[in-house]
């Protein structure tokens, strides 16, 4: 896990460490951390930055909180972040897909008695 000062460290470059902010925003809401993934996309010609993020059903409810509260001040922190950089961001949260959906084997596969 990482701490704050991790993140705040690379303040000395000129754009945030986007991958450690979301890792230290996002982790404590979790059930389980190391289920989530995230992919931050940075589009140089346009100053864009887009992260995606995946976790699992019981832990996007979390995520968005009650009213989409968690999700809103979690994106407001990176919005600032990447608009003191002089960037634009963009933040998409996916499901991870349940493994056991298609591991199970549909009654047509199923040999007849």
């Amino acid at each position: 896990m990482f701490k704050l000062t991790d993140v705040i460290s690379s303040r000395n470059s000129k754009t945030p460490d986007y991958l450690k902010l979301v890792e230290f925003l996002i982790e404590p809401l979790l059930e389980s951390p190391k289920s989530l993934s995230i992919d931050c996309e940075k589009i140089n010609s346009s100053q864009r930055v887009w992260i995606r993020l995946a976790v699992d059903e019981v832990d996007k409810g979390r995520i968005y909180g009650r009213g989409g509260r968690n999700i809103q001040a979690i994106q407001t922190i990176l919005t600032t972040a990447a608009s003191t950089a002089g960037q634009s961001l963009y933040l998409d949260i996916y499901n991870i897909p349940d493994k056991n959906i298609y591991s199970q084997v549909s009654p047509r596969n199923q040999p007849m008695s």
